[in-house]
């Protein structure tokens, strides 16, 4: 009967392929009205003034908001969030696209009509657009990664060491800014009822946005409901609460009138993060065996003026750990400039600063003649030196050699430009994945009821990643019915609490709380049967009671659930049980691990590149469910063919405007772009990490796959291409 692992289809899959999926923009709500963000058409200065005659004459318009008439906010500081944008508590500007009016109508038309209408006055300042021009006004984040760790690091003389190598490396590697484009926009419905707000919102964190909001207004978060029940996909752009939610919240209030805000495609670009643009400067050595000597890892990033926060990229945290290596320095900092704030996406830190590791390791194999999987294996870390912990597991080189072994690296040629097919160079690459196994505390709610049915209740959230499934799943399995019997409801802020869906954590940070709780229900069955007379199971130990298919089985006779809640008058037993991390973290180090090998072929007369081959092969711990799993695998690498060849935010220089804001010209993968992709579940079960053993799968798939693909792109023309996305232009002319 056991479930977990098996590929079963998605618990809500007939939802979503039949339209009864409820996501957030299509809760109908009676007397609901429409709002309407107007944005900054400059990049710095100050609001003078507004003209909104023509826009308040318009039919429908209900409230114009702007700075000068918005709802005061007791704070700015967004509860327990950093300040993500303006809130239109002040006339200033800092970045082109910001928030600067909000107007109401009574239909969307009517509301976009009047917005187009409403006209800005503006004092203009000198802006910053340009990260590089700016790089040496470069600073130390105040607070890298939330104050959990210095951004700084060092071990050893990593200087020296590089001097006395035998084979350099001393190069600069660039990411550009890249956004998250989910399919669903961003969009809120807030409705008030007295001193209560209930929102319903797509979001990677209900209990984030619902302590953000209560900080916002000024209320208890008890008085605030956040319902998202369905997310049309997020990378990390939904993981924090950004204006717009506030706003709309603003805009019900000032109305009196639930108020639905859904942004335009062009409004995504500006409202809510992207992944910020890096400069990474390394350098490296080692000596004629292969063996690193030295490496230094100096990343910085693009952020915003400080009104708006701090966003710090930490791209250089994988060198610390990743290879063995004796000496070792990293550095982060951050580089201000007129734009908005950047934010988590998918595979955040690690997917930029694998591009620049993974690119710098290939160099150096081709620098001593090593062949860059040989590298690889020559410097393996068998512990974490940069904490001194051993890994709580770690199937790194089953990785690799299972996956060299399915993409046939043996036949790999050993010089660049060495084979052809017709006109066409053809080159391998490959490199190493790693992402860090995150957990936090989260708690589930179970209800066993007399029709056998379960009903488990977790206030996380669904990204389209299968988390109604495995969860589903995971309570089958602890409470021995089918899955069948399991309901699993999710994105509610009034089910018991769960963390942000982000760094990969709600399978390894819920799942153990469903299993938790599903255990504490099935324990109180067996009280009540020990408790019964009429069972004799009095001096037996509830641990030889077994709670399966609906009954309590025990070592002479079993007692169906229904019968059991009967005779003790009750229709249901439930149990609340709340799973957090323990001393994991102090004893071991925690990442999940994996490697990418990719064939590309490059046109010599056209510079084309195409991606024709892949495999991949992944340390996720426990599989819950291959199907989705082998999901989450492909899609990842699927964004990280986006990150190699397409994906890139274009800023113009004298206005400090998006200018290709839409998903025309913000080239994203196509099935076109994308092979046929094989991938590999490395087996490697173990439960230091969590209780179940799980690994979250969500963005270590991402962290490499640039680096394999420009591997492979030298491999093919014998150009090595420092930054992406690479272009025909970068290779035009190899031949």
């Amino acid at each position: 009967m056991a479930s977990i692992g098996k590929p079963i289809d998605r618990v809500d899959g007939h939802l979503k392929v039949t339209g009864r999926a409820t996501y957030a923009a299509e809760f109908a709500l009676p007397g609901l009205v429409h709002a309407v963000l107007v944005q900054s058409t400059i990049a710095a200065g100050k609001i003078t003034g507004f003209d909104l005659a023509a826009a308040q004459s318009m039919p429908g318009v209900l409230l114009i908001i702007t700075p000068d008439n918005a709802l005061r906010l007791p704070t700015g500081k967004g509860g327990s969030q950093p300040v993500k944008g303006p809130l239109l508590q002040d006339h200033d500007v800092v970045f082109n696209g910001q928030h600067v009016a909000v107007v109401v109508a009574d239909t969307l038309d009517r509301a976009l009509a009047a917005a187009a209408r409403v006209k800005v006055q503006y004092r203009r300042d000198e802006a910053v657009t340009d990260m590089d021009a700016v790089l040496a006004q470069a600073y130390v984040p105040k607070s890298f990664r939330n104050g959990a760790r210095p951004a700084d690091s060092r071990r050893g003389d990593p200087d020296t060491a590089y001097q006395a190598a035998f084979a350099k490396l001393d190069a600069t590697y660039v990411t550009p800014i890249e956004h998250h484009n989910p399919m669903e926009p961003h969009a809120t419905i807030a409705r008030w009822e007295g001193d209560r707000l209930t929102v319903w919102t797509a979001t990677q964190g209900i209990s984030t946005a619902q302590r953000t909001l209560a900080g916002h207004f000024g209320i208890d978060p008890a008085q605030v409901r956040v319902i998202c029940p369905f997310v049309g996909g997020g990378f990390g752009c939904k993981g924090n609460t950004w204006p717009p939610v506030t706003l709309a919240a603003m805009a019900a209030k000032m109305t009196g009138r639930p108020v639905k805000l859904v942004l335009t495609r062009a409004q995504m670009f500006t409202s809510n993060g992207y992944r910020p643009r890096t400069v990474q400067k390394i350098r490296a050595a080692a000596e004629t065996d292969g063996a690193l000597q030295s490496l230094r890892h100096d990343g910085f990033n693009l952020t915003s003026q400080a009104m708006l926060g701090e966003f710090s990229e930490p791209v250089a945290l994988a060198s610390e750990f990743l290879y063995a290596c004796p000496n070792v320095a990293v550095s982060h900092k951050v580089v201000a400039t007129n734009m908005s704030l950047p934010t988590y996406m998918r595979a955040p830190g690690e997917a930029s600063g694998m591009f620049a590791l993974e690119s710098a390791i290939d160099e150096l194999a081709a620098t001593v003649r090593m062949d860059p999987l040989a590298f690889r294996m020559r410097n393996y870390a068998e512990n974490d030196a940069h904490e001194g912990k051993p890994y709580a597991s770690k199937a790194l080189m089953a990785c690799y050699t299972q996956g060299a072994r399915a993409f046939g690296w043996e036949g790999r040629a050993a010089g660049t430009r060495a084979t052809r097919d017709g006109n066409v160079l053809v080159g391998w690459g490959m490199a190493t994945a790693t992402y860090p196994t995150n957990r936090q505390s989260a708690a589930a709610r179970v209800r066993i009821g007399a029709d056998g049915s379960v009903l488990v209740q977790s206030g996380t959230q669904d990204l389209g990643t299968g988390t109604y499934t495995v969860m589903s799943q995971v309570a089958a399995d602890a409470l021995g019915v089918p899955v069948s019997r399991i309901r699993f409801e999710l994105g509610d802020s009034a089910l018991p609490h769960a963390p942000v869906s982000g760094g990969s954590s709600t399978v390894p940070s819920v799942a153990p709380a469903v299993a938790a709780a599903c255990a504490a229900a099935a324990g109180k069955l067996r009280d009540m049967a020990r408790a019964d007379p009429q069972l004799g199971w009095g001096d037996v130990d509830a641990s030889s009671l077994q709670v399966q298919d609906g009954a309590v089985i025990g070592p002479d006779r079993r007692i169906g659930i229904a019968a059991l809640l009967a005779r003790h008058g009750q229709s249901s037993v439930e149990a609340v049980a709340e799973s957090g991390p323990g001393d994991e973290k102090k004893r071991f180090s925690l990442h999940a691990f994996g490697a990418h090998f990719v064939e590309v072929r490059v046109d010599a007369e056209l510079g084309e590149i195409r991606v024709a081959r892949y495999v991949g092969a992944f340390d996720i711990g426990r599989t819950l469910n291959a199907k989705t799993a082998r999901s989450q695998l492909i899609g990842g690498i699927t964004y990280g063919i986006g990150m190699a060849l397409l994906e890139e935010t274009h800023v113009d220089g004298e206005t400090g405007r998006i200018v290709n804001a839409n998903i025309a010209e913000y080239l994203v993968p196509v099935h076109a772009d994308v092979p046929a992709i094989e991938t590999i579940l490395v087996e490697n079960q173990e439960s230091r990490s969590n209780p179940l053993g799980v690994k979250g799968a969500g963005e270590l798939p991402m962290v490499g796959v640039a680096a394999a693909i420009a591997n492979a792109v030298y491999h093919a023309t014998g150009v090595r291409v420092r930054k992406v996305p690479i272009r025909i232009e970068d290779v035009l002319g190899s031949a």
